[in-house]
Protein backbone atom coordinates (compact mmCIF):
# COMPACT_ATOMS: atom_id res chain seq x y z
CA UNK A 1 0.00 0.00 0.00
CA UNK A 2 1.35 3.57 -1.04
CA UNK A 3 -0.55 6.48 1.14
CA UNK A 4 0.47 9.91 0.18
CA UNK A 5 -0.87 13.28 0.85
CA UNK A 6 -3.02 14.93 -1.63
CA UNK A 7 -4.39 18.27 -1.86
CA UNK A 8 -7.52 18.92 -3.67
CA UNK A 9 -11.03 20.31 -3.41
CA UNK A 10 -13.67 21.31 -6.35
CA UNK A 11 -13.43 23.45 -9.62
CA UNK A 12 -14.09 27.01 -8.10
CA UNK A 13 -11.94 26.47 -4.94
CA UNK A 14 -14.31 26.94 -2.37
CA UNK A 15 -13.69 23.46 -1.11
CA UNK A 16 -10.69 22.49 -0.21
CA UNK A 17 -8.62 19.60 1.19
CA UNK A 18 -5.53 17.60 2.53
CA UNK A 19 -6.49 13.52 2.89
CA UNK A 20 -3.93 10.65 2.50
CA UNK A 21 -4.74 8.14 0.29
CA UNK A 22 -3.35 5.10 -2.04
CA UNK A 23 -3.99 5.57 -5.57
CA UNK A 24 -3.25 2.04 -6.41
CA UNK A 25 -6.62 1.22 -4.34
CA UNK A 26 -9.10 2.21 -6.86
CA UNK A 27 -12.85 2.05 -7.61
CA UNK A 28 -15.39 3.14 -10.81
CA UNK A 29 -18.39 2.19 -9.50
CA UNK A 30 -21.81 1.73 -12.25
CA UNK A 31 -23.80 3.09 -9.39
CA UNK A 32 -26.67 5.27 -10.89
CA UNK A 33 -24.75 8.12 -9.07
CA UNK A 34 -21.06 6.96 -9.71
CA UNK A 35 -21.83 5.89 -13.13
CA UNK A 36 -23.33 9.49 -14.16
CA UNK A 37 -20.50 11.34 -12.51
CA UNK A 38 -17.78 9.54 -13.55
CA UNK A 39 -16.43 9.37 -10.33
CA UNK A 40 -12.51 7.34 -9.44
CA UNK A 41 -12.95 6.78 -6.04
CA UNK A 42 -10.42 6.10 -2.96
CA UNK A 43 -10.96 5.56 0.48
CA UNK A 44 -9.47 6.84 3.31
CA UNK A 45 -9.91 7.19 7.04
CA UNK A 46 -11.67 9.87 8.61
CA UNK A 47 -8.56 10.75 10.63
CA UNK A 48 -5.93 11.11 7.66
CA UNK A 49 -8.67 13.28 5.73
CA UNK A 50 -8.39 17.26 6.67
CA UNK A 51 -11.15 19.90 5.19
CA UNK A 52 -9.33 23.14 5.22
CA UNK A 53 -11.81 25.34 3.97
CA UNK A 54 -15.48 25.89 2.38
CA UNK A 55 -17.42 23.86 4.98
CA UNK A 56 -19.77 26.65 4.48
CA UNK A 57 -20.28 25.55 1.03
CA UNK A 58 -20.57 21.74 0.79
CA UNK A 59 -23.98 20.38 0.75
CA UNK A 60 -25.21 16.56 1.41
CA UNK A 61 -26.62 14.44 -0.87
CA UNK A 62 -28.50 11.46 0.55
CA UNK A 63 -30.03 8.73 -1.94
CA UNK A 64 -30.50 5.12 -1.88
CA UNK A 65 -29.94 3.49 1.22
CA UNK A 66 -29.00 7.22 2.73
CA UNK A 67 -25.69 6.07 4.09
CA UNK A 68 -22.98 7.93 2.51
CA UNK A 69 -23.38 11.70 2.70
CA UNK A 70 -22.25 12.74 -0.82
CA UNK A 71 -20.52 16.63 -0.05
CA UNK A 72 -20.97 18.90 -2.87
CA UNK A 73 -19.95 21.92 -3.37
CA UNK A 74 -23.18 24.62 -3.60
CA UNK A 75 -21.00 26.91 -5.84
CA UNK A 76 -19.73 24.68 -8.29
CA UNK A 77 -21.63 21.85 -8.21
CA UNK A 78 -18.38 19.20 -7.63
CA UNK A 79 -18.76 16.43 -5.54
CA UNK A 80 -15.01 15.93 -4.17
CA UNK A 81 -15.53 13.63 -1.50
CA UNK A 82 -18.06 12.00 0.76
CA UNK A 83 -18.37 10.71 4.11
CA UNK A 84 -19.48 7.25 5.28
CA UNK A 85 -18.73 4.32 7.39
CA UNK A 86 -16.62 0.86 6.09
CA UNK A 87 -18.11 -2.20 6.56
CA UNK A 88 -16.38 -2.48 9.77
CA UNK A 89 -17.85 0.33 11.59
CA UNK A 90 -14.90 2.81 10.79
CA UNK A 91 -15.69 6.42 9.76
CA UNK A 92 -14.25 6.51 6.44
CA UNK A 93 -13.75 9.39 3.60
CA UNK A 94 -14.32 8.58 -0.15
CA UNK A 95 -12.15 10.40 -2.30
CA UNK A 96 -12.71 11.39 -5.72
CA UNK A 97 -9.11 11.40 -7.31
CA UNK A 98 -10.10 13.23 -10.14
CA UNK A 99 -10.60 16.04 -7.74
CA UNK A 100 -6.69 16.27 -6.77
CA UNK A 101 -4.24 18.42 -7.48
CA UNK A 102 -1.83 17.37 -9.75
CA UNK A 103 -2.84 13.86 -10.61
CA UNK A 104 -3.83 12.60 -14.37
CA UNK A 105 -6.60 10.34 -13.90
CA UNK A 106 -5.50 8.68 -17.24
CA UNK A 107 -2.60 7.04 -15.61
CA UNK A 108 -4.89 5.35 -12.92
CA UNK A 109 -6.08 2.08 -12.93
CA UNK A 110 -9.49 1.42 -10.52
CA UNK A 111 -11.11 -1.58 -10.15
CA UNK A 112 -14.87 -1.91 -11.95
CA UNK A 113 -17.42 -2.21 -9.76
CA UNK A 114 -21.21 -3.21 -10.01
CA UNK A 115 -22.75 -1.24 -8.27
CA UNK A 116 -26.27 -0.91 -9.94
CA UNK A 117 -26.26 -5.21 -8.83
CA UNK A 118 -26.45 -3.13 -4.62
Amino acid sequence: MSMKAYKGGCQCGAVRYEATVDLDQLVACNCSRCGKLGSILTFTAEDQFDLKSGGESLTDYLFNKHVIHHMFCKVCGIESFARGTAPDGRKMIAVNARCLDGVDVHTLKPKQIDGRSF
